[in-house]
């Protein structure tokens, strides 16, 4: 059985669909997270004040929208940020959404 979720391909992303997800607070400050870590994440792991199933909801819209890839090592979901396929399918999206890499950190 496979356990790692869907992802759609880069020829399938859909600018409206991105939008939408970054316009939440909690979701952008997961994209932001993750492009200021530079390695994947665990879901547990990140710094954001939402309940256990609300995160989980949080990771399934940033996954089908195509912002991160998740997979399972053992029993933990990593988490990691498809920057180069959103720079290359939406260029300079992602730097200006995410404050600390617009800044030139």
């Amino acid at each position: 059985m496979e356990r790692t979720p869907p992802h759609p391909e880069m020829d399938r992303f859909d600018l409206q669909r991105v939008l939408e997800a970054l316009v939440d607070p909690v979701r952008r400050s997961i994209v932001a997270q993750l492009d200021a870590a530079g390695e994947d994440i665990a879901c547990g792991a990140f710094d954001i004040s939402v309940s256990k199933s609300t995160a989980t909801h949080h990771f399934k819209v940033l996954r089908e929208a195509g912002l991160i890839r998740q997979y399972y090592v053992g029993t933990s979901r990593l988490n990691a940020l498809r920057r180069t396929e959103m720079d290359q399918a939406f260029p300079g999206l992602l730097d200006a959404v995410i404050p600390a890499r617009a800044a030139g950190r």
